[in-house]
């Protein structure tokens, strides 16, 4: 999956190859129920259906990421995008995010994460609903799914826009959420592993694990 615009050889989209397809993993599971809210659940990588909804209305969710290059926060924008919301919030709590890679980092343009397998091509079984957001609303520091040319196949993989070429996406990725603590610092540390082309990071760059906040 990649993001669609500037600054790639890989030039058509910012998503994934692939997000349906993934054999990373510690246990399979669908997603009958929401996993518990303190993230205690067994580490879950691969399902059969979406996730049910698990956010309840009213409540701010934010998310702590700690990588290997220091923490962020993300305040998730459920009300611009309800699906994707729900959807980063099934997943980390599931662990699925945890220990895995960020697999293409471009200068000037995204980060992006959340493939286990840190090719591109992982995803969690199971594809969301596209939420395309108005033009013009990606701005340096949103939060969007990353997916295919295809329609509706946005799965686990996400990115961080850190540079005008990515805020000059078209509006085709859900925006979900936006950095509010740690840009300067710990997204920037982790672009400046960017490199130009397909992106592939001139150092490993790793979420250690993602925790969700309610307010």
């Amino acid at each position: 999956m990649v993001a669609a615009g500037c600054g790639s050889d890989s030039s058509a989209d910012a998503g994934t190859d692939s997000t349906v397809e993934s054999t990373t993993g510690d246990v399979e599971a669908n997603p009958a129920d929401c996993p518990p809210a303190d993230g205690t659940g067994t580490q879950t990588r691969q399902f059969d259906a979406p996730p049910p909804v698990c956010l309840t209305p009213g409540v701010t969710y934010e998310a702590i990421v700690t990588t290997n290059k220091g923490e962020l926060t993300i305040v998730l924008d459920p009300d611009s995008a309800p699906i994707a919301a729900n959807n980063f919030v099934f997943l980390a709590r599931n662990g699925y995010y945890d220990d895995t890679p960020c697999h293409r980092i471009i200068p000037g343009f995204v980060v992006q994460c959340g493939d286990p397998t840190g090719t591109g091509t992982g995803g969690p079984g199971y594809t969301i609903v596209d939420e395309p957001p108005a033009p013009g609303q990606y701005q340096i520091g949103s939060i969007a799914m990353a997916k295919t040319i295809q329609p509706d196949s946005a799965g686990s993989q996400f990115f961080i826009i850190t540079g005008n070429d990515g805020a000059a996406l078209p509006p085709d990725y859900a925006l979900f959420g936006q950095v509010t603590d740690g840009f300067e610092s710990t997204v920037a540390a982790m672009a400046a592993a960017g490199t130009p082309g397909d992106g592939v990071p001139s150092e490993p760059i790793q979420i250690q694990s993602v925790r969700i906040v309610e307010t």
